[in-house]
């Protein structure tokens, strides 16, 4: 039998962008003047040590990774459409990240933060779903705020229903989540543009919700207030990356001042230049070589003020 060769298994080119959603944004964070370190596990391969390295020329404290032995790093693999959307193929059967054991866990590292930043692959398989949430209850009892991005990658869980129920069953733990209109459509299947259908998925614990939605930028929803900060059009090329270009600056300001989730001017400021950071990071491919430093994202917004 033979089928039309899809846009994954036939490219005409390839290249190698190293990242990670949560390495992605400690990565951001640190170009923009921030501290951020990173606890994870990758194979003592070339693909592994090439990613430790990434993360140190970022300025990223590296010492919560450890290396196995006997797992290979993860691989995936990413197409892009014309618009700079992506297709992903995934390689981890088990690969070296879905091995961290909580007895590897470096928490003197995770207790120095004010942030912990966190998405859902990690509570696809255990031993690493039992170091995650070890790890999650450990920065709660250390009074370190919880931010959850679910980063939805459906090829990676065993079913749709298994994705939405490992993504909600730590729900109701974040302080700050942040979700794209694509996920709250995939987690409530309803339509996502409705403000009933985005506040079923808030929380009393939450300190603020926030929805992006592309070029056209995000919605938030606090305790007090609500509301719509404008993006930023740039020309597309590759979209990998810009959510965590968003989550990283937002979480720099966030640790900067906490206040912001109770003052609506401060966090619209905040989440207007997490928008610029976002926006900028779609203009080159791959995530950490494109993600933007504090001068480029400030004259994107200065740009649009003008």
């Amino acid at each position: 039998m033979t089928t039309n060769p899809t846009p994954l298994i036939s490219p005409v080119a390839s290249s190698k962008h190293p990242g990670g959603a949560p390495a992605n944004v400690a990565c951001a964070i640190s170009k923009l003047g921030g501290k951020s370190a990173f606890i994870g596990k990758v194979g003592d391969d070339e693909f592994g040590h090439m990613l430790v390295d990434i993360l140190k020329k970022n300025g990223v404290n590296s010492e919560g990774v450890c290396y196995d032995p006997h797992a290979r790093t993860a691989l995936a693999f990413v197409t892009l459409k014309k618009n700079g959307e992506r297709e992903f193929m995934f390689y981890r059967n088990p690969s070296a990240d879905m091995l961290l054991k909580e007895s590897e866990l470096n928490m003197g590292l995770l207790k120095q933060a004010k942030v912990f930043h966190y998405g859902s692959i990690s509570l696809i398989s255990e031993p690493c779903r039992s170091a995650h949430l070890t790890a999650m209850k450990a920065a709660r009892e250390a009074g370190i705020l919880l931010s959850y991005d679910p980063n939805v990658r459906l090829p990676l869980w065993p079913s749709s229903n298994a994705a939405r129920d490992g993504i909600k069953s730590i729900w109701k733990d974040a302080d700050f989540i942040k979700v794209s209109d694509d996920e709250v459509a995939f987690l409530t299947q309803g339509d996502p543009e409705k403000e009933d259908v985005v506040l079923s998925l808030w929380h009393d614990r939450l300190k603020l919700l926030v929805v992006t939605d592309g070029e056209k930028g995000c919605r938030y929803f606090a305790k007090g207030f609500k509301g719509r900060v404008p993006g930023f059009s740039v020309k597309a090329v590759d979209t990998t990356g810009a959510g965590d270009a968003f989550v990283g600056s937002f979480l720099l300001s966030v640790a900067k001042d906490t206040s912001i989730f109770d003052k609506e001017e401060k966090l619209r400021e905040a989440l207007a230049f997490a928008n610029a950071c976002g926006a900028i990071c779609t203009t080159q491919k791959g995530a950490i070589p494109a993600l933007p430093s504090t001068s480029d994202a400030l004259a994107l917004v200065k740009s649009k003020a003008n």
